[in-house]
């Protein structure tokens, strides 16, 4: 990040906790015009051509990409997208509410109560302990339980959600009383983020066995203790701060967690503090940069890959879409480094009465797929597939959870 945008964005940070809304939002306005603009259209390729992915590409059932107007303010189809009726005027106007929360996502709550959401089995809550710090939790326990040993999704909620929320927005319940494996909500607490948000963007939070990811990584194991976990299908995925936690969690412990899932998030190392999350969340160069020379921790590059499915709307103006792509590519550099590399191929397809898509497969050189990516053409920033029962869902774009448990199906490891 530039001096001049540090230091603007600093200031504008602590106008913001003053509660000096306007003056920050002027501040950001200002320098941002003056040559930070941050990059709001739908393209969501590396524009650093040094993605290390084969070229083998195929599309198939080609079907013509949504293009709503850039700074509509929501997606093609209408969906939920701000607090208010009244849309951002600019994707700044958008980010900064963002900002002004505590990087709180931007689409509005709904107003009704949540269903029920125990799907038949136990919806238990229950709190953790390490030297880094106290989380709450719940912990959902399907019927069938009956000490076998099941798999383990955990679940890293968006920024100003919850358990109860993002198990209604996401039916994951649902699908773990139908198929049989237990899931993990872990809760941020407000002390620790007043938007509830993973800090995902903290260099403290960051590494293994530090902050928030030892908190999540302890939590995780004494589950899979207590209940008898099978403790090589153990997942975690999330969505927009708790996308780029999972990431987070995916990189410092590839021995715990089988696969991953991130939605709406970032890539490993994008930030170090609430400025450059604000800058690696609108895409800008600077973001770029700072993600190209943190990458991953060096102890872990010569690692595996560890599979990743992920999930982006792009028409997303909380957090830009080329985040997605990036997620990608990080993976991709550690398998190349090895001397291997990707074969991807595609295809376009259509939810009736919803959005279209373009679904991307990772193969490795034996076949096996390590990545998918799936792009929902006209969403914005919300769990695609979900229930409008739950914060921030697109019920128009293909299921999230389902594609999510079906890819964690694919992959599982030796026990740690």
């Amino acid at each position: 990040m530039t001096d001049a945008l540090h230091a603007a964005m600093a200031k504008a940070t602590r106008l913001t906790r003053s509660g000096r809304l306007d003056e920050a939002a002027t501040l950001i306005r200002r320098t941002l015009r003056g040559g930070f603009a941050p990059d709001t259209s739908s393209k969501t390729s590396d524009s650093s051509g040094q993605e290390p992915i084969d070229g083998s590409f195929r599309v198939i059932d080609d079907i013509p990409q949504l293009t709503p107007p850039p700074d509509s303010g929501e997606s093609a189809h209408g969906s939920r997208h701000t607090a208010s009726a009244s849309a951002p005027s600019s994707a700044f106007d958008a980010a900064f509410r963002s900002l002004r929360t505590g990087l709180g996502p931007m689409m509005a709550k709904p107003s009704r109560t949540h269903p029920d959401i125990q799907a038949g089995g136990q919806f238990m809550a229950g709190s953790f302990t390490n030297p880094a710090g106290t989380r709450a939790y719940k912990l959902y326990i399907p019927s069938g339980y009956h000490g076998q040993a099941l798999p383990l999704i955990v679940m890293l909620h968006g920024c100003t959600q919850d358990p109860d929320d993002f198990a209604a927005g996401t039916r994951m319940n649902v699908l773990a009383e139908r198929e049989e494996f237990f899931v993990l909500y872990p809760e941020q607490a407000s002390e620790a983020n007043l938007s509830r948000c993973w800090n995902w963007f903290k260099a403290g939070d960051q590494h293994r066995d530090h902050g928030e990811p030892s908190i999540i990584a302890d939590m995780t194991r004494q589950i899979v203790r207590t209940h008898g976990i099978n403790a090589g299908r153990v997942y975690v995925a999330g969505l927009s701060a708790g996308g780029a936690m999972a990431m987070v969690m995916g990189v410092n412990y590839p021995e715990l967690y089988a696969a991953i899932g991130v939605h709406s998030g970032l890539p490993y190392g994008a930030a170090h503090d609430l400025p450059s999350a604000f800058a690696a969340m609108q895409q800008g160069e600077t973001a770029a940069l700072l993600q190209r020379e943190s990458g991953f921790p060096a102890a872990l590059k010569a690692l595996r890959i560890v599979p990743t499915i992920v999930f982006h709307g792009d028409r997303d103006t909380t957090v830009h879409p080329g985040n997605g792509d990036r997620v990608l590519t990080q993976w991709a550099t550690v398998h190349s480094g090895a001397g291997r590399k990707l074969r991807v191929t595609a295809n376009r397809g259509q939810v009736p009465q919803g959005h279209s898509y373009t679904h991307s497969i990772y193969h490795d050189a034996s076949g096996q797929i390590v990545m998918e990516q799936w792009l929902v053409h006209g969403a914005g920033h919300g769990w695609s597939g979900g229930s409008p029962q739950g914060s921030y869902t697109d019920p128009k774009g293909p299921s999230a959870s389902e594609e999510m448990l079906r890819f964690f199906r694919k992959h599982s490891q030796g026990k740690p």
